[in-house]
């Protein structure tokens, strides 16, 4: 509720087509060089001034030292700059007056990057956050409150295109297999029980809009199992002043075996990469986001056993 100069009363919404901040495409999801579109809304019971109407899209790599590595007070007062990919500001109204009832203005900015940038895709991470939106302000005088509302989008690569070209594509999607045993595992793992788990994974070099498949079978188990997982893990690399930051973090588990597994029965692996929190694998000069895959075998003494497997996601 706004206050008008001479004390009446003004109610004055800011929105988007359809309420709220949302955007033509309902998805709002899009590519590089295209044109992100929508309306500006503007509800006001009455006639109003305003010093002008301003729109600005940005998009930014958002990067946070983890605490593990330089200490809680350092990691708040020493967050890696953020890296800017886009920042567009164009004025859609200068100042004027708007008539009572209901504004609409459509708007049109094409989505480029700034010179020497790239737009990564949408990334929802810890320590690396890529975020992209649009700002809508409206100006007013002194003795009234500015309107503003901002709406985010998603940004994705066209299918095939790699961000980091040293990564690979359609070279490298051979099946991989694995055998899991005590013989196989680190000396860190010393004590687990006798027992040969074999399997295989469709590929390491992941398709993102496709689940990752594979088979697991117990071969032979000397104690009970509990539990068996697949766990999907983010590998987050952050660069400042002193050097690079790592940091593994847990994106989701998914039980594949409950209780004690029988023996010699093939158990199918199947995971859907979830969208926002996984991104096609980038490697850059200051952050990279890397993912791994952790079958995880915990037996009925609580043992845990794990055996790590890196991935290459990509778009296709």
């Amino acid at each position: 509720m706004a206050t008008h100069p001479w004390g009446r009363s003004q109610d004055i919404r800011l929105r988007w087509w359809n309420g709220g901040l949302e955007l033509k495409r309902a998805d709002k999801i899009y590519h590089e060089n295209e044109n992100v579109s929508g309306v500006i809304i503007i509800s006001s019971n009455s006639d109003f001034k305003h010093e002008g109407i301003t729109l600005t899209m940005e998009g930014s790599v958002n990067l946070q030292i983890s605490s593990k590595t330089v200490g809680i007070i350092e990691a708040f007062y020493n967050s890696v700059k953020p890296i800017q990919l886009v920042s567009v500001s164009c004025e859609v109204s200068g100042p004027g007056r708007l008539p009572s009832g209901v504004t609409q203005i459509p708007f049109e900015i094409p989505l480029r990057a700034k010179p020497n940038r790239v737009l990564y895709e949408t990334y929802h991470g810890v320590y690396v956050n890529i975020n992209y939106g649009i700002r809508c302000d409206i100006k007013r005088s002194f003795l009234s409150k500015d309107l503003q509302k901002m709406q985010q989008f998603l940004v994705q690569y066209k299918p095939g295109f790699n961000a980091t070209p040293q990564l690979p594509l359609r070279e490298n999607r051979k099946p991989v297999s694995f055998e899991i045993s005590p013989s196989t595992l680190s000396t860190g793992a010393s004590g687990a029980p006798d027992f040969l788990l074999r399997g295989h994974l469709d590929t390491v070099c992941c398709n993102i809009t496709k689940p990752l498949k594979g088979k697991v079978i117990f071969l032979k188990c000397a104690v009970p199992i509990r539990s068996l997982e697949l766990q999907l893990a983010r590998v987050e690399t952050c660069g400042c002043a002193e050097g690079y930051a790592r940091e593994a973090t847990e994106i989701q588990n998914i039980q594949i075996g409950d209780g004690d597994v029988p023996l010699n029965i093939p158990i199918p692996i199947y995971m859907v990469f979830p969208r926002l929190f996984t991104c096609p694998t980038l490697i850059t000069t200051n952050f990279k986001i890397e993912f791994e895959i952790n079958i995880v075998i915990i037996f009925q003494d609580d043992h845990l056993i794990t055996n790590n497997f890196p991935i290459v996601l990509v778009r296709e």
